[in-house]
């Protein structure tokens, strides 16, 4: 059956039928040629054009596959740039927008079967930036151009320019931080090689132990000598100032006197109390009271 010359009914009525997109099963892309149906694809399928194309394909079917796909690449990242740049973007909207031509290029020619293939694909070569939800997969392109690059690397410059000295501190520390908890991961550095806790120390108090008690008043004893003491040469003295203070150091020079008075050999005759007892007052009271007895008795004598 011949077709239909331009401008007439019939070639209207087949143009307006093939408007828009048909179903990719019944697209030949060796020979780029669209059918309606099954029936037209299978007549197609055996017509002598397509029997001779396959068998120029059929020499070397990798090259003409590999062509196919890169050429379908450059077209869909090339979309993918000038219509949404570096945004984030869903994946099947990109491939929405691209089979809207007629005449593009299809993916069952290509060695990607599904667009999920194409897009992980795409991630792996570093083209753009992939990344799996619920919804979908979504896509973001990266641009690698050399005046892209250059615009970056100026854009870090002035940041690090303008930042504030607090700001650049805070990630000195931070990245001190990250460093020492890396190497307390490593191996050789777990809670096996770590110190035990050191304990507290402080004051405890064995079971069964007598209880400390600390006394501030003068010694019982010390009052008893010294209210027993008799008066000397009619003055009674104080008990209170007799009294021996515990928290005051003994001189060893007033108690001199004291002692060589103790070791004399009429120390038998007169009581005394201890040296340790008797004050230096007293001491030099004492004295005194020895030496008058002393010249009455050489008195006497020589008489």
């Amino acid at each position: 059956m011949p077709r239909a010359e331009v401008g007439t009914p019939k070639y209207l009525a087949n143009k307006m039928k093939s408007k828009g997109l048909q179903r990719l099963r019944w697209y030949c892309q060796v020979c780029q040629k669209q059918c309606r149906d099954e029936n037209g694809f299978k007549c197609h399928a055996q017509s002598e054009a397509h029997l001779r194309q396959m068998l120029v394909v059929g020499e070397n079917a990798g090259r003409h596959i590999a062509d196919f796909s890169s050429q379908f690449q450059h077209e869909f990242v090339q979309l993918l740039s000038r219509r949404f740049g570096t945004k984030r973007v869903f994946a099947n909207r990109v491939y929405q927008e691209f089979i809207q031509d007629k005449l593009h290029l299809h993916m069952n020619a290509t060695r990607w079967v599904t667009l999920t293939e194409f897009v992980k694909h795409l991630g792996r070569t570093g083209i753009a930036r992939v990344d799996e939800t619920d919804k979908g997969w979504f896509i973001a392109w990266i641009d690698s151009s050399p005046k892209a690059l250059a615009k970056q690397e100026a854009s870090l410059k002035k940041e690090r320019a303008t930042m504030s000295d607090e700001q650049r501190e805070r990630i000195l520390i931070e990245e001190q931080i990250e460093r020492a908890k890396e190497q307390a991961e490593t191996p050789g550095s777990g809670s096996g090689s770590a110190s035990p806790p050191a304990e507290e120390q402080g004051l405890k108090r064995e079971e069964g132990a007598q209880k400390v008690v600390l006394s501030l008043s003068t010694k019982p004893a010390a009052l008893a000598t010294s209210a027993s003491a008799p008066t000397a040469g009619g003055l009674k003295l104080n008990p209170l100032k007799l009294a021996v203070n515990p928290l005051k150091r003994q001189n060893i020079f007033k108690a001199a006197p004291a002692a060589k008075s103790s070791d004399s050999p009429d120390a038998g005759v007169n009581t005394k109390r201890p040296a340790s007892a008797v004050p230096a007052a007293e001491c030099l009271i004492l004295e005194e009271q020895e030496r008058k007895r002393r010249k009455v008795e050489k008195g006497s004598v020589v008489i």
